[in-house]
């Protein structure tokens, strides 16, 4: 068995950078703690703020073993600008991410997955349906992107880029779900709404009985709902503070 490289980046990269790396390693430990991990695949990447420089899982690890000092700082490309890393990256998983971040500057965090039941809402061909209050959310801002394969064809980023628009989520056929945010937290809730959307349509579709849909006029109005709910603050910025509590009782050495 092959230990971990001991790291510990703190006091050694700028504030902001280990603020964004911890939000980010809390972000993958939440994706233990949701089924939302796929042993060593799928990633979310952050861009550490007011810069070019983005962060992702090292390849290889599992999600648990992320802590905030073993994420790996890259440019747009995916090229390691992280002085004696000891990591890699896996390139190819980080086509998707860069085609956000390219086209959605004010993005800060991308997350994608392969959470069967969002696979299996994805690949209906009436998509996501008005099932649920979580439907709602999602389907204010979704978008729907073709399978093409293993994304390693750079071709792809501009139909992937065309496709998101300027949505926050979006579901891909027999792949999985993505969403993305102006802070992790955003990213997160988004995912959190979109999957709990997929869960209950998958157990709608299950009994094979009529459904009751929510009308259009509830979705149209979901945004300016959600606004008086959090208070003029974004969701994110009211559930973060309380995940971030949670991750570190059930995860202590997240942030080292």
């Amino acid at each position: 068995m092959n230990e971990l490289p001991e790291l510990n980046l703190k006091g050694k990269v700028s504030e902001r950078e280990w603020r964004a790396r911890v939000d980010l390693a809390a972000a993958y430990r939440l994706a233990v703690m949701h089924g939302w991990n796929d042993i060593i695949y799928t990633h979310i990447s952050v861009r550490i703020p007011d810069t070019d420089e983005y962060l992702i899982n090292a390849f290889g690890l599992t999600f648990d073993e992320i802590t905030a000092s073993n994420l790996v700082k890259i440019d747009i490309d995916g090229n390691i600008i992280q002085d004696d890393c000891p990591f890699e990256i896996n390139p190819a998983g980080y086509t998707i991410h860069s085609a956000v971040h390219k086209a959605r500057h004010e993005v800060i965090c991308v997350i994608h997955n392969h959470q069967v039941d969002a696979i299996a809402v994805a690949s209906q061909k009436f998509g996501l349906l008005p099932l649920s209050q979580y439907s709602a959310f999602a389907l204010a801002s979704l978008s729907y992107h073709r399978y093409e394969g293993l994304a390693v064809d750079s071709n792809e980023v501009k139909r992937i880029q065309d496709d998101l628009d300027a949505n926050n989520f979006m579901l891909l056929p027999n792949h999985g779900a993505l969403t993305c945010g102006v802070s992790v937290g955003d990213a997160f809730m988004h995912m959190y709404d979109l999957i709990q959307a997929c869960k209950i349509q998958c157990k709608a579709v299950a009994f094979g009985t009529e459904f009751i849909e929510l009308d259009e006029s509830v979705i149209e109005g979901i945004k300016a709902q959600a606004d008086i709910v959090h208070t003029g603050t974004t969701g994110g910025q009211k559930a973060w503070p309380a995940m971030l509590r949670l991750v570190k009782r059930t995860y202590p050495d997240f942030d080292q």
